[in-house]
This record gives structure tokens, sequence and C-alpha cells, in this order.
């Protein structure tokens, strides 16, 4: 048996982490068809190819399918020809559909919030034309952590994205099969795997706080390299005893 490469121990140890969260959580079933949001971001290419790869596995059995959505008014640029390969290498379907938002239907909201609904929309349309029954998005450990503390800092609600969140409403279920996956390894696997970049040029972007969220992860773990372990070990830790009773501030 030959020497194992640094690559082959990056993939054995992202796969590691993308099986462990996809058994732990119960993610897929045998018979499922699942939609994955292809952005083209590193994240979406990751885990179409992760799921592509476990769909070869003989239980349980499972199909894929890959949609970008093309949001008209925002300045995305993607190569189209590029990800329709992409996915058509691994053997997948690939969609484009085409959408746009209006920003001032809607002051409440901030527009990120608007762009990121309408796509999730629009990969429901998808979704139900494709007879899928769940939803795969791109999110590992790092955006639920950050998200966990954006909500906690600027929400007051201790909550984040679930690995599994059932849509009755829209009789679909959201997967994040890379929950248990560390963003620093998906930046190595994009390298290695010389996945190519995407023009990003939204007008909203600096208007999230998720880019602050993401030092402020940083700083915890460089006080405690354990830090992660322990921010996703509290969400199944809330001990309600020792929390104050709500009163108005």
């Amino acid at each position: 048996m030959g020497k194992l490469t640094e690559e082959d121990k990056l993939m054995r140890r992202i796969e590691k982490r993308f099986n462990k969260g996809v058994v732990q959580y119960g993610l897929i079933e045998d018979g499922d068809k699942i939609l994955v949001g292809l952005s083209g971001g590193k994240d979406s290419l990751a885990l179409l190819e992760l799921l592509a790869r476990r769909s070869r596995i003989y239980k349980p059995r499972f199909s894929v399918v890959a949609a970008h959505v093309v949001m008209t008014n925002i300045a995305y640029e993607s190569d189209m020809d590029y990800l329709r390969s992409f996915a058509e290498n691994l053997g997948v379907p690939f969609v484009r559909y085409v959408t746009s938002f209006d920003p001032s239907t809607d002051t409440r909201k901030s527009p990120c919030f608007l762009c990121s609904w309408n796509r999730r929309k629009a990969l429901f349309t998808v979704a139900k034309e494709q007879g899928c029954n769940k939803i795969a998005l791109g999110h590992h450990m790092d955006d639920i952590l950050e998200t966990l503390l954006m909500n906690m800092a600027f929400q007051g609600a201790f909550s984040t994205m679930p690995p599994r969140l059932v849509m009755r409403k829209f009789d679909m279920t959201i997967i994040r099969p890379m929950c248990l996956v560390h963003e620093a390894d998906l930046i190595e696997m994009a390298q290695a795997k010389g996945y190519r970049k995407q023009i990003k040029n939204c007008p909203y972007e600096k208007d999230s706080h998720r880019s602050d969220m993401k030092e402020v992860l940083r700083t915890l773990e460089r006080m405690n390299p354990e830090a992660r372990y322990s921010l996703w070990g509290s969400i199944n830790n809330i001990q309600t005893d020792l929390l104050p009773e709500e009163v108005d501030l």
C-alpha cells in the first residue's frame, strides 16, 4: 500500500467529518433526491463533490441534482460553463434558474436577507420541479458557529442554522451535510482540487457582520484551541436552571 499524500490525508479528514455529520444527524435516507445549491463558491463546490462521491456508496441509495440561481439584479458573475461541466463530470445533472428581487419592497429587512431568502425560494421551486425531497446547503461548522454568535449578539436569541430543518410549509427538508467540517479544511480542499473562483461584486456584502464574527471565532480559538467544540457542545447543553428568568430590560 502506497504512502498517503497530504491531499489524501486532507480528504480523509474531511470525509470523516462529513460522514459523521450525515450519520449523526440523519441527513440522508434511502431514496432521497437531493438538490444542491451550487453558488460556485468553494463551499458549494466541495459539497457537491462530497455528496456525489457518497452517492456511489451502496447504502443509502440517493441521487443528486445541482442548481445555480442567477439573481439578475446582483453583480455576481458566474462561469456557467465551468459550473455545468463541474457538475456533469461528477455525474450530476445541472439546472440554471434565473430570478430577481426588489429590495424596496421590504425596508424592514436587509438586502442581504432579501437576496438570501429569494435565492432560497428559487431553490424550493427548482427542487419541486426536479422531484427532490431535500435541499443541501454548503454551510460548514464555522458558518453555524458564527451564526450562533451573531444571533446572540444582534438578535438576543440562542439559535443557529441546524444540520437538519424540516420545512413543513414547503414539504421540503433543508440539510447541511458539512455541518462538522472545518472551513480551514475546505479552503485547503479548494486549493488542492483547483476550484475556480467566481467573480463576486455584491453591493451589499459589507452590510453583513459575518466577517466580524469570523474574527471573533478566531479570537476565541486563540484563547482556547477547543473553543469551537465547546461552542458546539453548548448548543445541546443549555442548563435552564442556571439561567435568569426573563425580564424586561
